[in-house]
């Protein structure tokens, strides 16, 4: 069976289920795209990983990450191999010693080691012909642009702060794991510095 390469295309609230996030992945060379519904510790740990951010402690996926790699274990790819009732099934498609092996995961926490490991996304036809979209042209206009600007209101009077500040109240959220507030501070700290190399 073909597999499908996916990328990783937004991460939101999803409109029926406040508690719940929507991981969206899309076709690469194509329109269709996957709404996958995740939870909310699982939607964070992948725009914790999404955004390059650094605990101080590592996450339960870094901490495993970490022992993967220490036993020198390669992920190859993630494979979303199924849908029943609602619910996707995946793969992790290791590489120990040449020898493939494939161990059964959660859809959302293959997507947050997938991120991890920099290594692709892949599915199947009738999965996408099951549960895929097709996007209109001014919605993946939309998309696009989502993929290459953060879309994350800034806390209020966060610009206020002195550079200085910011960064002594990033390191400080970080150890509190308060990864939101964490990417609004980044957020603005880049925003400063990209003004300062213009200047």
């Amino acid at each position: 069976m073909k597999k499908i390469e996916l990328e990783i295309v937004a991460l939101s609230h999803t409109l029926a289920q406040t508690q719940n996030y929507a991981i969206v992945l899309g076709e690469q060379g194509g329109s269709r795209r996957l709404p996958i519904v995740i939870g909310g510790f699982e939607a964070q740990a992948i725009a914790v990983a999404m955004e390059g951010m650094a605990p101080s402690r590592p996450m339960t996926h870094d901490l495993f990450k970490n022992v993967v790699e220490t036993f020198r274990i390669d992920l190859k790819e993630i494979v979303i191999n199924n849908l029943v009732d609602g619910i996707f099934y995946a793969n992790l498609v290791f590489i120990q010693g040449g020898k493939e092996v494939e161990v059964d995961s959660r859809t959302s926490d293959a997507l947050a080691l997938a991120v991890r490991f920099g290594c692709p996304i892949y599915s199947y036809e009738f999965i996408l012909d099951q549960a895929g979209i097709i996007l209109e042209e001014d919605t993946e206009k939309e998309v696009q642009k989502a993929k290459t600007r953060r879309q994350q209101p800034k806390e209020k009077g966060i610009e206020d702060y002195s550079t200085e500040e910011l960064e002594t109240m990033l390191e400080t959220v970080l150890e509190e794991e308060d990864y939101e507030k964490a990417a609004r501070i980044r957020d603005e700290l880049n925003r400063r510095k990209e003004e300062g190399e213009k200047n």
